[in-house]
């Protein structure tokens, strides 16, 4: 995003687009629909630009239909070369810039396209002098592209929501003055404030006591969220109680809004193996089809007695209309799009289409326990010093070291100690992954972690401190034992639930965790999850990951939301990271991102999921069948352009309104 607003604009030639361009609409950066699709919005205004050439059509097609068998016509109508002129008055408002986009493509070697298909068709029954059905075909191929145009813009709405919500003003403090600058000109460490009602433009850091925020365009969730001093506030978030100052804590390029919508923008450059396969299919079907009509014209004249041209020139012509594979080509992606924006509207984010394939062939999923199935907002419950010569608040340099992680049990040691660390400088700090931290203050090397650190810095510790069921933070300076801090979690509201709906879909659910195996235990038995493995570190949860796929031949899906977690989710067939809590690495790797940290979503993601995929193949039925009906029976002369007009542009229509019931759909 950076400092300035790109705007970036759809294309659109001659009032139509190629299969390429139709699909590229849907698959390639919704963002193309934010800011703003001015040409789009214009044509839209009045609507006489879009609907003005196939009112003229309709209109004239129908007096000419009227005067052709429902009145006596005047003797100059029976003048084939007045019907003849009508009828081509009629047909050149929808007919012109499909021609003209035909020969365009053409001549760029683009031949079997559905504006040739279409223009061939038509002049074609122009040619045999049914000028009636000429028209037709055309008006009615017209009609089905504005419908299909409108059903993609419905389909882009939730997304283009969330494009809608990004602020581009902020109010910043600089020598003492409000000013309203954009929000890519502020930068980290300053302090904006937001208004009642006013939508958080970066995130930051809660500087006031507490306020209450909307922050449904991030989650979905209606219920708004109390947000206290020293918590984060994400952009997108709208500031509902009071006036609030926020220390700014990420550019705008790297807010969590930028990052949900880089998300979304992404997600349908990956597509499913459906889109794949049928994008292929139309590029080999058409040319053969055409190859096919023009058999059909020719052959008969060496086997049939009383060969006649244009009886066969027609039935070729059904065939032409037949196979312009518009109800395929643009129904599956514009499915698939449907998925994404009504997962999106529920707070799911699936980066690519061909995950809301692949998680409805999950099997068995894993979950972490921290911060997946527990609320990963801890407190410190006890604490305890045991090198009594240490004359220093020992908790504040250890405060002062877990204020440079982003782990919650960091964020509960620095909210117990408060602020008294803020004046202490960290000289050296690394974060061992499945440990915990190490560091250097005041020339004191510090080491805060559990009973694997420990081990790992041969610091002996007492059996009776291994064997405490509770999540223990254990601390050593200069490799002395120091003192040790019991952590205690909370499991999420709808946890049991999540796993009690996981298993009625018949998918086994275990529990990996680098905690301690008693905590891990109890945490299992109050859910009724049966395997559960504690005192974990990643590479452990990467080596059962693997076992599961190899030996049991599993389809695996791992919900996870630290950085510690960020190997398994690469590993598993799909990767599910909780993105409120979730670090970025974790959120980067994942495949399906859950905005509401919620387990019950993920249920949520898998009907979503199996909803997409029985539209789709409901539209590439419907489509298939209904095509080789009509093209049977044109082929054997008993299908007319009427029923060529229906397997094209109404099978198409029909399999768009199939697909958009998936913005209607009930997924919770």
């Amino acid at each position: 995003m950076g400092n300035e607003h790109k705007k970036v604009k759809v294309i659109e030639e001659d009032g139509c687009c190629d299969l390429d361009a139709k699909s590229n609409v849907i698959q390639n950066d919704p963002s193309n629909l934010s800011d703003h699709n001015h040409d789009h919005d214009q044509e839209n205004n009045g609507g006489l630009t879009i609907w003005g050439p196939v009112i003229i059509s309709t209109v004239m097609l129908t007096i000419g239909l009227i005067v052709d068998y429902l009145i006596e016509p005047l003797p100059i109508w029976y003048s084939d070369s007045a019907r003849l002129a009508w009828y081509l008055l009629a047909y050149l408002p929808v007919g012109l810039p499909v021609v003209r986009r035909g020969i365009k493509t053409a001549l760029k070697g683009d031949v079997f396209t559905e504006f040739f298909l279409m223009s061939l068709a038509t002049l074609g029954a122009f040619y045999i002098g049914e000028y009636p059905e000429g028209v037709a075909v055309m008006l009615f191929y017209n009609v089905g592209e504005l419908f299909q145009d409108m059903a993609v813009n419905r389909s882009k709405k939730s997304i283009k929501a969330l494009l809608d919500v990004r602020p581009d003003s902020a109010f910043v403090w600089r020598d003492n003055h409000l000013i309203n600058v954009h929000p890519g000109n502020v930068e980290i460490g300053e302090t904006i404030q937001i208004k009642v009602g006013e939508r958080v433009p970066l995130d930051g850091e809660m500087l006031d006591e507490v306020s209450s925020f909307n922050t449904s365009a991030l989650t979905g969730e209606s219920i708004p969220t109390r947000i206290r001093r020293g918590e984060n506030v994400l952009a997108g978030m709208i500031n509902e109680e009071k006036v609030v100052d926020l220390k700014v804590t990420k550019l705008f390029g790297e807010s969590a809004l930028a990052r949900i919508l880089k998300l979304v923008q992404d997600a349908t450059s990956r597509k499913a193996k459906p889109e794949q396969f049928i994008r292929r299919f139309a590029r080999i079907y058409t040319p053969i089809v055409v190859f096919l009509a023009v058999g059909i014209t020719v052959l008969p004249y060496f086997f049939v007695d009383l060969y006649v041209f244009n009886d066969w020139l027609y039935r070729a012509l059904i065939f032409l209309v037949i196979s312009c594979p518009c109800a395929l080509v643009i129904s599956i992606p514009l499915g698939y799009f449907g998925g994404i924006g009504a997962a999106s509207r529920h707070g799911i984010l699936f980066k690519g289409s061909n995950y809301l394939d692949l998680i409805i062939k999950v099997n068995r999923i894993i979950m972490d326990k921290t911060g997946t199935l527990t609320k990963g907002v801890f407190k410190v419950q006890e604490v305890k010093k045991f090198d009594h010569q240490i004359t220093e608040n020992w908790l504040t340099l250890v405060a002062a070291l877990e204020s440079r992680s982003t782990h919650p049990i960091a964020k509960a040691i620095v909210a117990y100690v408060g602020d008294s660390f803020s004046d202490v400088a960290v000289e050296e700090m690394e974060e061992i992954s499945g440990h915990g931290l190490l560091g250097k203050i005041n020339g004191k090397k510090i080491a805060v972690g559990n009973v694997r650190l420990m081990d790992k810095l041969n610091i002996a510790i007492s059996d009776e401190l291994k064997k405490m069921t509770e999540t223990t933070i254990i601390v050593a300076i200069d490799g002395k034992l120091s003192g040790y801090l019991t952590i205690a979690d909370e499991i999420k509201e709808d946890s049991a639930l999540a796993i009690q709906a996981l298993q009625g879909m018949n998918i086994q659910v275990e529990m990996l965790s680098g905690d301690k195996q008693q905590v891990v235990d109890k945490v299992a038995q109050q859910l009724g999850i049966k395997n559960a493995n504690g005192d974990l570190l990643p590479e452990g949860k990467a080596e059962i990951l693997e076992q599961m796929k190899n030996k049991h031949k599993a389809f695996v899906a791992f919900v996870g939301d630290g950085i510690n977690d960020a190997p398994v989710l690469a590993l598993s067939d799909v990767g599910i990271a909780m993105g409120g809590l979730g670090s970025d690495a974790a959120i980067e790797t994942a495949d399906v991102v859950i905005q509401t940290d919620h387990p019950s979503k993920i249920v949520t993601a898998i009907k979503i999921g199996k909803a997409t995929n029985q539209i789709v193949w409901q539209n590439i039925g419907l489509a298939f069948g209904v095509k080789f009906i009509v093209l049977a029976l044109g082929a054997i002369g008993l299908a007319t352009m009427w029923g060529a007009v229906f397997a094209d542009v109404g099978v198409a229509l029909l399999a768009i309104f199939n697909a958009m019931r998936l913005q209607h759909m009930r997924f919770t």
